[in-house]
């Protein structure tokens, strides 16, 4: 502390919770200012500035340490992200395939519904023209006064024995 031969006088005040922190105007560590409280021994003095080569300082070590948890908490929030993102993915994957399910149940109902209603207009037809080939087989419909000819133009639309297929 200082150089060699230095003839300055080091004045120690004390601050309020009678720490000294204050050395000719220059502010020291807690742990420069306890060393420099404890007796000066000579032998003392030597081993506590003499490290071995592969000692690291508390506040190197506490750095550390605070960096490894702080990766380490980082790492375990990353995994836990990872695992939502992939519990959700799978929730929306099974929320469209039931989506998708009622849709086709939906439009499998509405098919179904189209082909009996054209089922059941094809029967309708069929029976029609079962009952109109049979006016014709036995003669029970007289086509002559409805389709009379009119200028080579028949007239079917006055002739409602085609149409009165019922009766």
């Amino acid at each position: 502390m200082g150089g060699s031969g230095s003839t300055r006088r080091v004045t120690f005040e004390a601050d309020e919770n009678e720490n000294i922190t204050v050395v000719k105007g220059v502010r020291l560590s807690d742990s420069v200012i306890d060393r420099m409280k404890e007796p000066s021994s000579p032998s003392g003095r030597l081993q506590s500035q003499r490290r071995p080569p592969g000692a690291v300082n508390d506040e190197e070590l506490k750095k550390r340490i605070a960096e490894e948890l702080a990766l380490e908490r980082a790492r375990r929030d990353s995994e836990a992200q990872k695992r939502r993102l992939k519990q959700e993915q799978a929730y929306v994957r099974d929320e469209f395939g039931k989506i998708l399910e009622r849709e086709r149940i939906s439009s499998n109902e509405h098919l179904t519904r189209a082909i009996i209603r054209e089922r059941a207009a094809t029967e309708e037809e069929r029976q029609k023209a079962q009952r109109f080939k049979e006016r014709l087989k036995y003669g029970r419909m007289d086509l002559s006064p409805c389709c009379s000819t009119n200028g080579g133009v028949e007239r079917w639309n006055s002739c409602p024995s085609i149409f009165n297929l019922a009766t």
